[in-house]
């Protein structure tokens, strides 16, 4: 993911310069990436950066009129419509539109960056007092790793930069290889790597000297937590007015943009309020090679009924036929973040950028407006790991449950790890925007009435979301979602096209990961009748259980039942063996068992093993 790498040291400055040049080279993934450098012997700051070419990021660093104040900046900031002119106003002098007025916003304001409203992370350094503070966003979301040495403090957008000047840090931390076993990621502010830390949210850490000084925090969760909650109709309007207001700077600027549609709610509010003009915003959903899916019938439906133009990316043989590389890059991308499951990701925004190099999409609706976490614990089939390993794995379970106490609005946003590997994943190929990330309207949907979702027709969570989109298009709350909210209801029972939807639903989940053991067995010999194809592709556009079982079974074989895999102490060679085997024959279900053994010997051999 483009960002910022660099360190601070006493040390001399040929040294350091080896140090950064290693790890910007480190950093940059593909041929539009642009990188930087910036250093200052006297404060001891050495710090380069990537950026996506033509991104909002791209143009670093930025001064103020004297020289004494420089910005190195990464993500994205969308500001109130006033802040570039007031600040021209007074005397500021910067091009517009871009980001170099925010070394003019920290100027002005001693609590930089608290006032910026988006993903980020970067440097800010004060020539004339001889300071630097390293800080991200109040989400964590554009995240920074970070290393502390004797003879440095290294940070990096991706741990690997860190890896590379301080090989002694490829070591795995047990603890966060059970979190990332167990729930698909490491939780609070561990990453993989023993001595390789993230750094907190909302993080504003002052430098002096090439040392740490000071470990600030900008911003606590707890002033939106403590809010008072609102009654029903005027946390609806307060709502509504946030959204409408904020929702057209997520589509300024001069980049390309599109808008990633699916068949569900969150990118349908986006669509019924942002009213582009006919044809003006390109839209597209991820597919699949069975059949079009749910969200491809009904995010079509809805391109059509705002007259923009559709396009399906679907993932299929090409995807397919170079899965290695797919696996590979993904898990090296993310550090190890992510498991196979996410692979398709990167293949579909790797075509979606041939597009648009930004992506308007609706991630984070559910979570802030419905409250739905984004991952759980899972069990992997007895015996597969080593007791000492399994202990970690189950204690990832009860840090995940302490998590989960609080507001769980704070859970989804300040602690919820699987989406930010993703984020890097996606980001690593464009640039990726979601209002639902607004801090005007995260705070205010701190104040929803939840006992009202719980029991009340009228306000309960799905029909806040519905009632948005009436309210800013009644012709697409009529389109009834993949799951089957909204629609027209003298055409067909709003009940009976909800329980063939979930019927679908789950027994394409069925047929996928989720299928017994038992079941398994009775599908194989079922499977010259092919079955699963009644199912799959009606909902999701990948299907792993099946590919790892014919298409990726030479893959699997290669990888999994390699001697070097299964000599690993972590593992138990003959499960190993037979969980590989019963997969491939088709009798048994082992594809989450697949997923984590191939992401964890894939993290071994690109960042651990000589």
């Amino acid at each position: 993911m483009p960002g910022i790498v660099g360190l601070f040291t006493k040390r001399p400055r040929p040294w350091a310069e080896v140090q950064l040049r290693r790890m910007v080279e480190t950093a940059c993934h593909e041929a539009f990436y642009q990188t930087g450098t910036f250093t200052d012997e006297s404060m001891g700051l050495y710090i380069g950066w990537t950026a996506l070419e033509g991104s909002f990021s791209a143009g670093m660093p930025v001064r103020n009129e004297g020289g004494d104040l420089v910005l190195i900046f990464s993500g994205e900031d969308f500001p109130e419509a006033c802040t570039a002119p007031e600040l021209k106003k007074r005397g500021h002098l910067f091009e517009s539109p871009g980001p170099s007025y925010l070394v003019h916003v920290a100027e002005e304001d001693e609590n930089f960056p608290r006032s910026l409203n988006g993903r980020f992370h970067g440097i800010l350094c004060n020539r004339k007092h001889g300071t630097s503070t390293l800080f991200n966003d109040r989400f964590g979301m554009h995240q920074v790793y970070y290393h502390e040495s004797k003879d440095a403090f290294y940070f990096a957008a991706e741990a690997k930069s860190i890896l590379a000047v301080r090989p002694e840090l490829r070591a795995l931390n047990p603890q966060s290889l059970g979190e990332l076993l167990s729930c698909g990621s490491t939780l609070e502010q561990r990453s993989l790597f023993q001595g390789v830390h993230l750094l907190p949210t909302a993080a504003s850490w002052s430098f002096r000297n090439g040392r740490l000084q000071r470990r600030n925090s900008y911003f606590h969760v707890r002033e939106w937590e403590e809010q008072d909650v609102a009654e029903p109709e005027i946390y609806y309007q307060e709502l509504r007015a946030v959204f409408e207001r904020n929702l057209p700077r997520y589509f300024n600027g001069g980049q390309p943009l599109a808008m990633s549609l699916t068949g569900g709610l969150d990118t349908r509010m986006i669509m019924a309020w942002q009213r582009s003009p006919a044809g003006a915003l390109p839209c597209y959903t991820f597919g699949g090679i069975y059949r079009d899916c749910r969200d491809v019938i009904v995010a079509r439906k809805v391109a059509k009924a705002c007259q923009q133009p559709h396009d399906v990316i679907l993932t299929g043989k090409q995807f397919l036929s170079n899965f290695p590389r797919y696996a590979e890059r993904s898990v090296y991308l993310t550090d190890g973040g992510v498991d196979m499951s996410r692979t398709p990701a990167l293949y579909a925004n790797e075509k979606a950028r041939e597009i648009a190099t930004v992506r308007i999409a609706g991630i984070y609706g559910s979570e802030v407006l419905r409250w739905l976490p984004g991952f759980k614990p899972v069990d992997l089939c007895a015996g597969l790991l080593c007791p000492e390993l399994l202990s970690y794995v189950n204690a990832a379970k009860q840090t995940y449950a302490s998590l989960r106490q609080g507001h769980p609005i704070s859970f989804v946003l300040f602690r919820q790890g699987p989406q930010r590997a993703v984020n890097m994943l996606e980001e690593s190929q464009l640039t990726v925007r979601s209002p639902y990330l607004d801090h005007d309207f995260v705070r205010t949907a701190f104040r929803a009435p939840a006992p009202a979702f719980a029991t009340s027709d009228v306000f309960s969570n799905k029909e806040v979301s519905l009632r948005l989109i009436g309210d800013g298009n009644e012709a697409l709350r009529r389109i009834r979602t993949d799951r089957g909210l909204g629609g027209n209801r003298r055409r067909i029972p709003a009940a009976l096209a909800r329980a063939y939807l979930e019927f679908t639903f789950k027994a394409e989940y069925a047929y996928d990961y989720g299928m017994p053991q038992g079941l398994a067995r009775i599908d194989h010999l079922l499977s010259p009748l092919r079955l699963e194809r009644c199912f799959l592709g009606r909902h999701k556009f990948y299907h792993f259980r099946v590919w790892y079982r014919d298409q990726l079974s030479s893959y699997v074989r290669e990888i999994l039942l390699d001697p070097r895999t299964l000599s690993r102490p972590f593992v138990n060679r003959k499960r190993l063996e037979a969980t590989v085997e019963g997969h491939l024959r088709g009798n048994r279900n082992f594809t989450i068992e697949i997923h984590k053994l191939l992401t964890l010997e894939l993290l071994h051999r690109l960042f651990v093993d000589p």
